[in-house]
C-alpha cells in the first residue's frame, strides 16, 4: 500500500474467510437489534394509523441496515463489532483513516450486494480483486486490512562497504512488489540450500539492478547488494515521514542531520572599558514629611530669670480705743 506521501506501508490485506466471519457477526448483531425494535414497534405503534406504522418500520429498517455500519465505522475509524472481534479495519487506499463519505458509500453498496443479492456480488468481486475488495470498497476507495498479522522482520542492516553506493541510488523505479520479494528472500535466506540461495540471490539482484541506478559496483555479492538497497529505501522512507512538519509547528527533529555538526568557535573581541565611568548610584532622597509647624523654641533652662516677687502690703496700725470727734 502506498500512502499519499509516496511511502510504502507493509500491511496485510484481510482474506475473504475472515471478512465473512466478521460480516456474519455484524449480521447477527443487526438482526438482534432489528427484532428488538420490531417488538417495540408492535407494542406501541400498531394502534395508530397503518400508513404511519409502516413508514416507521421502513425508516427503522433502513437505519439498522445502513446506519449501523456508518455510525460504527465513522466513530471507531473503520471498525464494527464484527471487525473488532476479528481484528480487521477499513482504511483508505492511501493508508489514511476511513471518512464518513466512504463509510456511507460502503453501507449503501452493502445494502444492495449483501442484503438484496445475498452477498454473491461481494464474494465474486473479492475473489477477483488482488486486494480482496468488494464493490463497496471499489466505489469508496477503501481496503480492509488485518491488524493481527504477523510482525514483519526488521529491515536488513546496511553493509558498510556499500554505504557510499547506496546513498547515491535512484530508487523511484523500484517497484514495491520487487522490494517485497527481496525482503522475503533475505529473511529466509538462511533456511535455503547454499546452491539454491546463490541462484535465487543472483536472479533477484539482477531484477532489482535493472530498476535502479547507478548499477552496483563490480564484484558486489548479490545478497549484500539487496541488503544495501532495502536498507537505503527504508532509511529514506523514515526520513520522509519524519520531515513532515507538525501541525502549526516546526519540522520534527529527525529532519536535522543525525550526527551533530562541528562548529568552529567564533573569535570574540575583548571588551574595552568605557571612556567615562558610569555615575555612581545615589539613593533617592526621601520625600518631605508634612505636619504642624513647630512653635518658637523655648529658652534654655540656664538663661531663664524668674520675675521679682510683689512687695507685701503694709500692716494696719494697732487699735488704741481713741475715737476722733465728729
Amino acid at each position: 500500500m502506498v500512502t499519499g506521501d509516496a511511502v510504502v506501508l507493509d500491511v496485510q490485506i484481510a482474506q475473504l474467510p475472515v471478512r465473512a466471519v466478521a460480516a456474519l457477526i455484524d449480521i447477527v448483531v443487526m438482526l438482534l437489534g432489528y427484532v428488538a425494535g420490531v417488538a417495540l414497534w408492535a407494542m406501541t405503534l400498531l394502534q395508530f394509523d397503518t400508513a404511519l406504522s409502516a413508514a416507521v418500520l421502513i425508516i427503522y429498517t433502513v437505519l439498522v441496515i445502513v446506519g449501523y455500519p456508518v455510525v460504527f465505522e465513522t466513530a471507531t475509524r473503520g471498525r464494527t463489532l464484527g471487525k473488532m472481534a476479528m481484528g480487521l479495519r477499513v482504511v483508505s487506499e492511501d493508508g489514511g483513516p476511513e471518512r464518513f463519505r466512504q463509510a456511507l458509500f460502503r453501507a449503501l453498496s452493502g445494502f444492495v450486494e449483501i442484503w438484496m443479492l445475498s452477498g454473491a456480488p461481494a464474494v465474486i468481486c473479492s475473489l477477483l480483486s488482488p486486494k480482496g475488495k468488494r464493490i463497496g470498497d471499489i466505489f469508496a476507495g477503501t481496503v480492509v486490512i488485518s491488524e493481527r498479522g504477523p510482525k514483519l522482520a526488521p529491515p536488513p542492516a546496511m553493509p558498510p562497504a556499500l554505504a557510499w553506493w547506496a546513498s547515491s541510488l535512484q530508487l523511484s523505479g523500484l517497484r514495491p512488489e520487487q522490494a517485497e520479494l527481496a525482503r522475503q528472500f533475505l529473511s529466509r535466506a538462511h533456511e535455503l540450500e547454499p546452491a539454491l540461495r546463490d541462484q535465487m540471490a543472483a536472479r533477484i539482484a539482477g531484477e532489482v539492478a535493472a530498476q535502479i541506478s547507478p548499477p552496483p559496483p563490480p564484484g558486489a555479492p548479490p545478497q549484500y547488494m539487496l541488503a544495501a538497497v532495502l536498507a537505503e529505501r527504508h532509511r529514506r522512507e523514515l526520513a520522509r515521514l519524519s520531515a513532515r512538519p507538525a501541525a502549526g509547528g516546526f519540522p520534527m527533529a529527525a529532519h536535522f542531520p543525525a550526527t551533530p555538526m562541528s562548529v568552529a568557535p567564533m573569535p570574540v573581541a575583548p571588551m574595552s572599558a568605557p571612556a567615562t565611568p558610569p555615575p555612581a548610584f545615589a539613593p533617592p532622597t526621601p520625600p518631605p514629611t508634612f505636619g504642624p509647624s513647630p512653635g518658637p523654641t523655648p529658652p534654655a533652662a540656664a538663661d531663664f530669670t524668674p520675675p521679682p516677687a510683689p512687695a507685701p502690703a503694709p500692716a494696719p496700725p494697732p487699735s488704741t480705743g481713741f475715737v476722733p470727734p465728729a
